[in-house]
């Protein structure tokens, strides 16, 4: 590995104008392809397989229409008036009519066609239902339903809109995430001393997230994508694009600071920092690509969106940026370049005071460690999974008010009534009716409209409203309850076919379907990972701290997200309006995401410390000199990883902003309490065993050379200082800056 890597980076060092044309050139063919095809994301989280996804097909053929997405527009009448008030009457008449001759509408129910009535009669609400889905909903229907609503609203009535059809489109973040990249283009600075240094990490970075980004939108027009993907493949895209150039980025200025030529230094970053790049942007794809066996559409796209991403990052480490670098060589010049490392230097010693005194106290370290972990993962026992909705939306939007509206004049259950489709030849209707009766004797249930017969009469349509909320635990009991009936009505003639589906029931069974895959998951992603960082170390107990250590890191920042989102703990002093159950698909993309990232973190510290223990360095040396080499690397790259999620955070969507929190937390308390305390203390109490192998194993393990060793070789073709020289005036400056 690291010799075929010197290779490509003098390679590319030496041809560093073709390189950088071919890169930008695919920058542009990309742009001008995702440009050109037009794609667009999709909101439809669907799962098909279950239960409701499939009745919600069999209900689009009993009852055309049915399964589009609908809207709900809630009318208050205005203080001391009722809405059967002629007046007030004929301006919700006038806007219902405008609203059915909008584009794409199916069907228009007025209040008091489904008894949406309140007590006082001052609010109701109408159900807007569309042919199509959400997200095929089409501009010029929503600007006709917004000029009926307005209108209603200049009459003196006061109207808002709830449901998944009109809600307004956010857009996917890019004007927050200027803000994290603000702040790790600071991180940049501080850490490399300088601003060419800084904007060309800045620029590679940003090569690699226009590929990936565009990509992945051009793939829209073709592939069903999910409009999260797109997110997702920015937040990873920055990140490890930013992280995997600065590695190798100070490798390359410290081993010019050494007495290294040029050319000699950039091959020879590219081989050692390089390989570890590799290997950590194999893990990241590892993890990522791993949300395929969730067996859930959107995620398996989501999940290889966001590791293409990766793959173009690294695959610029390793070319574009040995090419910049070189095209940079007045500016890394070695007197240039030393007295920056020398301030790089000084910033080094304190990773090097805190490893000393971690290895010093390594019990205590680790005691600590583990106890404040433990108290933060207290709250993983109570995880609620859900899907939030109209409930989570800031306060001041309509659909929130909508929400509110209906809620508390009506019960929770309004916002997310269930759909039961009852098909029985000939007797739909009669068998619908003594469903409905056994419905209503159930403990949950508000109300049970009257079935629906379709045309044929040999289906029928019941729509049940809960007394709870379409996110909250009791909603899915119900569900379940009324499955159960469903079961026995089935079991008693098996030609009545009964089911449960609709918004609220096809949450509820994504739910159910990724709790049920997160041991598979976690167990596959982490045995592969297991595996490659076996490769890499040459050694048992490495990969395994890694694991635990990213299951401790995992469970606390679940804890916190818990304590904050779903119990409410501090919530308003971050922002957050409203809680309730955690996104279901948070747990999935956090280990996935978490742990593709721990694992950069551990590959990039321990690689220099099995460097240093492979040149001779007895254990405890070892420890200290790697961890100091690779301390403020992975401090930058903990900052900015934290910098871009958190970005993501001030985001409007309640989704994005959990998504953001949880993944900057986790990012922080791996990097700087897993990786940069845990990790060093275990390792000092392990000594020398940290790198045991048994015989059998190590002679059928391949050698992948990450530390460089084979470049010492004269037979490697190459004429440079020896690493362990080299590591030596490094250390040496960090000791004496």
């Amino acid at each position: 590995m690291a010799r075929y890597l010197y290779r490509l980076g003098r390679w590319s060092a030496t041809h560093a104008r073709r390189v950088l044309v071919a890169w930008l050139a695919l920058l542009l063919t990309v742009i001008v392809v995702a440009v050109g095809a037009g794609g667009q994301t999709s909101d439809d989280f669907s799962i098909p397989g279950t239960e409701s996804f499939e009745a919600l097909n069999r209900l689009a053929k009993a009852f055309p229409g049915a399964d589009g997405a609908s809207a709900q527009v809630a009318f208050v009448a205005p203080a001391e008036g009722r809405l059967n008030e002629p007046q007030v009457a004929q301006i919700v008449e006038r806007t219902l009519a405008e609203l059915r001759k909008g584009p794409q509408v199916a069907a228009v129910v007025a209040p008091n066609e489904q008894r949406a009535v309140s007590q006082d009669g001052r609010t109701g609400y109408a159900t807007v239902q569309y042919d199509v889905k959400a997200d095929q909903v089409s501009d010029a229907s929503r600007t006709a339903a917004q000029r009926a609503i307005d209108g209603a609203r200049e009459s003196g009535l006061t109207v808002e809109v709830g449901g998944e059809a009109l809600v307004p489109i956010e857009e996917l973040g890019y004007t927050t995430e200027l803000i994290g990249l603000a702040v790790a283009a600071l991180v940049l600075v501080v850490t490399l001393g300088t601003l060419v240094a800084a904007g060309l990490t800045m620029l590679t970075a940003m090569v690699g997230v226009g590929i990936g980004l565009a990509g992945v939108l051009g793939l829209s027009a073709v592939i069903e994508m999910s409009s999260t993907a797109p997110v997702l493949a920015l937040m990873l895209g920055l990140a490890v694009g930013l992280d995997y150039a600065l590695f190798i980025l100070t490798r390359c200025r410290a081993q010019i600071a050494a007495g290294m030529p040029l050319i000699d230094s950039i091959a020879r970053a590219t081989a050692t920092a390089g390989s570890a790049v590799v290997f950590a942007g194999a893990t990241v794809v590892v993890a990522l690509a791993g949300l395929s066996l969730v067996g859930i559409p959107f995620l398996t796209v989501m999940g290889l969106a966001a590791a293409a991403t990766v793959v173009v990052a690294v695959l610029i480490a390793i070319t574009l940026l040995p090419a910049t670098l070189s095209l940079l060589a007045g500016r890394l010049e070695a007197g240039r370049v030393r007295r920056q490392v020398k301030v790089v230097g000084q910033g080094s010693s304190m990773g090097q005071t805190w490893v000393r005194a971690v290895v010093r106290r390594p019990a205590l370290a680790t005691i600590g460690c583990l106890l404040g972990l433990g108290v933060l993962s207290v709250p993983l026992v109570s995880l609620e999974l859900g899907l939030p909705g109209n409930e989570s939306a800031p306060t001041n939007t309509t659909q929130r008010k909508s929400y509110d509206l209906v809620a508390n004049n009506f019960g929770d259950g309004a916002n997310g009534p269930l759909i039961v489709l009852v098909e029985a030849p000939t007797e739909a209707k009669q068998r619908a009716r003594d469903l409905a009766t056994a419905i209503e004797g159930i403990d949950g249930v508000a109300a049970v409209t009257p079935p629906v017969l379709s045309a044929d009469a040999d289906a029928a349509l019941l729509q049940v409203i809960p007394t709870t909320g379409p996110a909250q635990q009791a909603t899915a009991d119900l569900v379940e309850e009324i499955r159960t009936l469903a079961e026995t009505a089935r079991t008693m003639d098996r030609r009545v076919v009964v089911a449960v589906t609709g918004a609220t029931a096809v949450n509820i069974d994504i739910t159910d379907k990724l709790a049920g895959s997160l041991p598979l998951f976690l167990s596959v992603v982490v045995g592969l990972a297991l595996l490659l960082l076996l490769v890499v170390f040459r050694s048992v107990i490495v990969p395994v701290q890694a694991a635990l250590g990213f299951l401790l890191s995992l469970s606390a920042t679940a804890g916190v997200v818990i304590a904050i989102f779903q119990w409410g703990w501090g919530a308003d002093l971050i922002g957050v309006e409203q809680v309730g159950p955690i996104p279901n698909f948070l747990p999935v993309l956090l280990i996935g995401i978490l742990f593709g990232l721990a694992m950069d973190y551990q590959v990039f510290l321990v690689s220099r410390m099995r460097e240093e223990h492979s040149h001779g360095a007895d254990p405890a040396t070892s420890i200290v000199q790697g961890f100091a080499q690779g301390a403020r690397v992975v401090t930058a790259a903990g900052l900015i990883m934290v910098a871009v999620f958190l970005g993501f955070f001030f985001a409007h969507d309640p989704v994005v902003k959990s998504i953001g929190f949880a993944l900057a937390l986790g990012v922080a308390i791996d990097a700087f309490v897993i990786r940069m305390t845990l990790l060093p203390a275990v390792m000092s109490m392990m000594g020398a065993r940290t790198w045991w192998l048994p015989q059998w194993l190590e002679r059928i393990l391949p050698d992948v050379d990450v530390e460089g060793t084979q470049l010492d070789d004269p037979h490697a073709g190459a004429s440079l200082p020896p690493s362990r020289a080299i590591g030596s005036k490094l250390a040496d400056a960090e000791e004496n800056p």
